[in-house]
């Protein structure tokens, strides 16, 4: 088996950023929470960006210091390991208010290769 180039890990982040934006559209907090489908598919592509993370080389990790990597992982080790005491309410605001500035954060690292 041969193996996969990295930067297709970082297209795999940006198409799960895209899927968490799609999925979130304009709803409310309130709407979020409510909607366990929604959740459920956010959660599961927060997952894959961590999945996706662990795949990218050290150093090109320690290259892009703005990006919080071990932060990402944590989040993906809290999802995949805790799934029965998931804070949605961190979950929207890490969707809110956090993942605008990773998107474009990776799409730099992204398009530096």
């Amino acid at each position: 088996m041969s193996k996969r180039d990295w930067k297709l890990f970082l297209i795999d982040i940006m198409e799960s950023i895209q899927k968490i934006e799609n999925y979130i559209g304009k709803m409310s907090h309130k709407e979020f929470l409510e909607d366990s489908k929604t959740r459920d598919a956010v959660v599961r592509n927060l997952e894959i960006i961590g999945e996706a993370v662990v795949k990218i080389p050290l150093d090109v990790r320690q290259k892009y210091t703005s990006i919080p990597w071990s932060q990402i992982i944590g989040l993906r080790n809290r999802l995949i390991h805790g799934y029965f005491v998931i804070d949605y309410d961190i979950v929207w605001n890490i969707v809110k208010n956090e993942l605008p500035e990773l998107k474009r954060k990776f799409q730099e690292v992204l398009g530096d290769h």
